[in-house]
């Protein structure tokens, strides 16, 4: 059989890489692998990742080739399976930022598009503190609004000064935890439905 690009014919080719041909598998791979560079990279932003996806795709083509004479729109096939891959890439990118602490270069990488509102900043804050207990969200308050030292607030409060610096210090903790997982979930969703 002739592999020429021209008279290709897709099904019979489909049906050669199925049996193992790995000149079939090529012709399949040139035809497709810039344009499906190109889609990646228009879902990523990131030629490496673009790159990666089509590899990994392709290799999974390749492993999984005897399900191939089932196919029948390959490049539908093959552009849905691409566009998974290259968006369960991105969340595991989000997640890995989100839990080593690079939120900012996260939400940079997401959102580079748009400027970043700063009322939707503080309504996030706002909503992490009100959802902190009573007792610290006065102490959490009271630093940082009121800008008082632990001993003011220990005073105002009847409160040990340690208690206080405790407060704050779990305070702190649970904001940071509450955005960071506000902006996790938010980034997730746009990946998924903005993509």
């Amino acid at each position: 059989m002739s592999y020429s690009a021209p008279a290709i014919d897709e099904k019979e080719i489909l049906l050669l890489v199925a049996k193992g041909d790995e000149r079939a598998f090529r012709v399949l791979f040139d035809q497709y692998h810039q344009k499906l560079g190109t889609h990646i990279y228009n879902i990523t932003k990131s030629h490496e990742l673009a790159e990666e996806v089509v590899q990994d795709v392709f290799l999974k083509i390749w492993t999984n080739r005897t399900s191939l004479s089932d196919v029948v729109h390959f490049k539908a096939y093959l552009y849905a399976a691409s566009k998974n891959h290259a968006l369960n890439c991105l969340k595991t990118t989000a997640q890995e930022k989100v839990l080593t602490g690079n939120l900012s270069e996260l939400v940079q990488d997401i959102c580079s598009d748009e400027p970043v509102d700063e009322s939707e900043r503080y309504l996030l804050v706002d909503e992490a503190i009100d959802r902190l207990p009573p007792q610290q969200r006065i102490v959490y308050l009271l630093s940082r609004h009121e800008r008082l030292q632990y001993a003011e607030i220990a005073d105002r409060l009847s409160l040990s000064r340690e208690t206080v610096k405790k407060y704050l210090q779990i305070s702190t903790e649970s904001i940071t935890y509450y955005i960071r997982k506000r902006l996790i979930i938010s980034i997730l969703i746009f990946v998924s439905y903005f993509i």
